[in-house]
């Protein structure tokens, strides 16, 4: 998925005509003072981190100017800031408009329906996982039929909207509605989506753009905001690799193992950090390369867990043992292997040889991983 921060969105929503308040991008606080200087930005404005994270403003992450100078120092305080893993090098300073109501409205995919659905609810301005499910109108769409004048009019009975305000949404849906379609996009959401004077205005724009579509859009082949650089290095080499906040490095194949040894980690009280998924790969070479990106994560300890089908324990615990020779000594990091399945006895003895810890059991390796950790913590 490629998700854009909320800048890229907005330009995308401003080609499909929908209303945006008036502003613009800065990455210094020069720029911040040099653009309300000169009218581009009018005041007064809000300043927003340019971070895909949620919950900006409850961060620090958004602060309001009213003249040229405030709206440099705030510029000045977010930018480099840490927001929940991402340093800030962008700001979006735009104008600070009379807000009326803020309402949801979002365009996603309903992957038990297999639909795309519209989502609406007058408790705008909050993270939407807060909202009671009871506050949230939920509309699929027919995929061969569209957005219809039927859904558009529900949606706006939700929201208490009527006059100018309720055409006003009419429009803004239908403009959503081709932006969802046209860009092959997973998620397109405002919130808030405020209520000015007659008409309703798009404060926010959260946009993800569909993986295997993104052939048809070379415009966000560069976007790379949403990726570690590590994680830019494992796409870029074919191996499925991603990073969280824990310690423990995890190494399975199959994405139904690799969670379920996320999950059972976290039951013992680890703290899962990077994830490598190796797939059905069967090349020794492929596990070495994978295993170093692994060790330049400087994970805590690393748990293996490996089902020998495809993918053989004897081609698994080779490659391993190869990527640990390469691994500095000043650098290595406890090892706890688990191998069942296709040449499940000849990866055991390969790996047992190197000294490597190797257990049977899921939980009794989980608890080990755990341990080890903590030990190295």
């Amino acid at each position: 998925m490629v998700k854009l921060t909320e800048w890229r969105g907005k330009e995308i929503f401003r080609r499909y005509g929908i209303p945006l308040p008036r502003g613009r991008v800065v990455r210094s606080a020069e720029e911040a003072l040099a653009g309300t200087e000169s009218g581009d930005i009018p005041l007064p404005c809000v300043i927003k981190a340019q971070v895909l994270a949620g919950g900006r403003g409850k961060g620090g992450a958004v602060r309001f100017a009213s003249t040229p100078a405030e709206a440099a120092e705030a510029a000045r305080a977010i930018l480099g800031l840490e927001f929940k893993g991402e340093t800030v090098k962008e700001l979006l300073l735009e104008e600070k408009l009379p807000i009326a109501r803020e309402l949801y409205v979002a365009f996603t995919l309903d992957r038990a329906a297999r639909v795309p659905i519209l989502i609406v609810s007058a408790q705008g301005g909050v993270e939407i996982e807060s909202v009671a499910d009871s506050e949230l109108l939920r509309l699929p769409i027919h995929p061969f039929a569209g957005l219809t004048g039927y859904e558009k009019r529900r949606a706006t009975r939700a929201l208490g909207l009527s006059g100018p305000q309720a055409k006003s949404l009419d429009g803004l849906l239908d403009r959503l509605w081709r932006a969802f379609q046209h860009e092959d996009a997973e998620l397109v959401e405002v919130n808030p989506l405020a209520v000015v004077g007659d008409g309703v205005m798009a404060l926010d724009a959260k946009v993800s753009i569909e993986d295997d579509a993104t052939f048809r859009h070379p415009e966000y082949a560069d976007i790379r905001d949403d990726r570690t650089p590590l994680e830019e290095v494992a796409r870029e080499k074919g191996i499925a690799f991603v990073q969280l906040e824990g310690n423990i490095g995890v190494i399975a194949n199959g994405a139904g193992l690799t969670m379920a040894t996320l999950d059972v980690l976290q039951q013992f009280g680890g703290r899962p950090g990077v994830f490598l998924d190796l797939g059905g790969t069967d090349d020794p070479a492929k596990v070495t390369e994978a295993f170093l990106l692994m060790a330049r994560a400087k994970p805590a300890a690393v748990f293996l867990n490996i089902f020998g089908g495809v993918t053989r324990c004897d081609t698994v615990a080779r490659g391993l043992v190869d990527a640990i020779r390469q691994v500095p000594d000043s650098e290595k990091f406890p090892l706890i292997a688990r191998i069942r399945g296709n040449n499940e006895e000849e990866g055991i003895a390969i790996l047992r040889s190197a000294g490597i810890t190797s257990l049977h059991e899921l939980e009794e390796s989980a608890k080990a991983a755990v341990a080890a950790a903590k030990g190295a913590a």
